[in-house]
């Protein structure tokens, strides 16, 4: 017995001195480090949201047209005997100038013929009041109480004051007809084209041209209801000094340069357009050929321009760019630090090109993304990117989370008892 013992003793002994000292290996091996797992996150560009005022705009095309045109015509017919110089196609005439003569000796022997009758009437006239003065001397003379009164000779003397009526009447006429033997002009403005020449004859009413008063060009825009709505205006709008219409901020290329003109909205139509369902605003540019020109160049009838038209202002709003809009409602964010998404519903007020103005549901200073984002979710990870003014990329890299101290502590608390165990 004492002999087994003798040998197992050492056995047991080798064998608890070897799971002692593995179990002290195995503590004083370090631990594995976790090797940090690659971070997949997509690259998006945003834009940092602001705030600002609301500018609230309608963008509108329509036609320069004057406010008064009109078809030059005479009132009586004769051989066109002048013509002004300015009036030609595109030239300058001015309030009261004449444009065009008319033949006027016709019209020059009317009017003699006219005072020659005014003046025999005046001769019949004094004849029968002389006349009708002997009647009465002669009916006193005679003791008549009862005359009638063609033995008094009133019928004739009225017959021949309505005589010399007729006569100047006539004489009127043949002066009024001389007078309009010369076309003016009733407004200053320029000639949209002329149909005659010198030597041409023409009637009574015939077309001589067209021309228009260049104090006042309009355009007529049209707008559906809901922009309407936008700019605060009435069916039955009429600008007035106290009511002031919209600014309207003109367009177009001409000559190959873009043109700028301020004008304003002036009245609406009276009706709304059975067919498309809109109403035409009528705005105005007052001397569009003088103050109202861009470095020279007027916003002359028959041109074709862009017009905004300017509403009320909103103040204080926050402004996101105009593609970080996904749907109506809603404005992806990223946090550039975490790298993450956030899927924001935010009380849109109103977007346009420029932007999208917002009250509520996102933050100045965050950055809206404006990359397209498929299947985006909230905690989606991304990395930021931002242009700046310079055009160059500003790429923000998500902050990186420090070790949790608490496994350090763990780990320090394994090797120590490791220690312990081996001594």
């Amino acid at each position: 017995m004492a002999r087994v013992i003798a040998i197992i003793a050492p056995l047991a002994i080798i064998a608890g001195l070897g799971v002692g000292g593995t179990f002290v290996l195995q503590n004083l091996k370090p631990k594995p480090e976790k090797a940090e797992e690659a971070r997949v996150g997509l690259n998006v560009f945003a834009e940092k949201v602001r705030r600002g005022d609301l500018q609230i705009t309608v963008e509108a095309q329509g036609e320069v047209r004057p406010r008064r045109e009109i078809v030059v015509a005479p009132q009586i017919s004769g051989r066109i005997a002048y013509v002004s110089p300015d009036f030609i196609d595109g030239g300058f005439i001015k309030q009261g100038q004449v444009l065009i003569r008319v033949e006027a000796a016709d019209y020059e022997l009317a009017v003699v013929r006219a005072r020659s009758g005014v003046a025999s009437a005046e001769q019949t006239l004094t004849r029968e009041i002389a006349e009708a003065e002997l009647a009465r001397q002669d009916i006193e003379d005679l003791g008549l109480a009862d005359a009638s009164p063609l033995a008094r000779r009133e019928p004739q003397l009225a017959q021949a004051r309505a005589a010399l009526d007729a006569a100047k009447a006539q004489l009127k006429d043949a002066e009024l007809a001389l007078e309009r033997t010369a076309v003016y002009a009733p407004f200053s403005g320029r000639v949209w084209e002329r149909d005659v020449d010198i030597g041409q004859v023409v009637a009574t009413g015939q077309s001589l041209g067209r021309i228009f008063a260049n104090d006042v060009v309009e355009v007529s825009l049209p707008l559906d209801d809901e922009e309407m709505g936008r700019l605060g205006l009435p069916l039955a709008f009429a600008a007035s000094t106290n009511e002031p219409g919209p600014k309207v901020d003109f367009t177009a290329v001409v000559g190959g340069v873009e043109r700028h003109w301020t004008g304003e909205v002036v009245r609406t139509a009276a009706a709304v357009n059975s067919q498309t369902r809109q109403i035409n605003v009528i705005a105005e540019l007052q001397d569009p050929y003088g103050r109202g020109a861009d470095n020279g160049a007027p916003m002359a009838p028959g041109l074709f321009v862009n017009a905004v038209i300017e509403g009320k202002t909103i103040p204080d709003v926050l402004i996101a760019p105009r593609a970080s809009l996904r749907g109506d409602d809603r404005i992806f964010i990223g946090d550039a630090e975490k790298g993450t998404l956030s899927v924001r519903t935010v009380d849109l007020i109103y977007s346009d090109p420029h932007g999208a103005y917002v009250r509520t549901g996102i933050d100045e200073g965050e950055f809206a993304v404006t990359s397209p984002i498929q299947a985006a979710f909230d905690g989606m990870n991304i990395t930021v990117m931002e242009r700046q003014a310079d055009g160059t990329i500003k790429t923000y890299e998500p902050v990186k989370d420090t070790p949790d101290e608490e496994e350090h502590e763990e780990t320090a608390m394994r090797l120590t008892s490791a220690k312990g165990a081996a001594e």
